[in-house]
């Protein structure tokens, strides 16, 4: 937890609210194009990519196979998953959820 304490502030808390008030993906998309590079949106897709990886069992060579992501980036996201935050968690369960709620309509 200490790990948030530092990243606190009014600065972030803005860029946040920003983000929390996006309504759909195609505003997520507008946003993340105008704030973000593409470097940065493929970083932010192809960790939480890793993380669910990770959290099925992958084996590193498979995810760096089809990720294309180092085996340094999988570490770190293997740290966060194991003594993050569980931010990574809350996503994955999030949005397995909204995709089975999808699937079934």
């Amino acid at each position: 937890m200490m790990q948030i304490d530092k990243l606190r502030g009014e600065h972030l808390d803005r860029l946040f609210d920003a983000i929390l008030s996006l309504k759909d993906r195609e505003e997520c998309y507008r946003f993340f194009d105008d704030i973000a590079t593409m470097s940065e949106i493929q970083s932010f897709s192809q960790r939480l990519q890793v993380a669910k990886m990770l959290k099925e069992g992958y084996t590193y060579h498979a995810i760096v196979e089809e990720s294309s992501a180092s085996t340094t980036t999988i570490s770190r996201v293997k740290r966060c998953l194991n003594y993050g935050n569980d931010g990574y968690q809350m996503v994955l369960e999030r949005t397995d959820e909204n995709s089975s709620e999808e699937e079934q309509e």
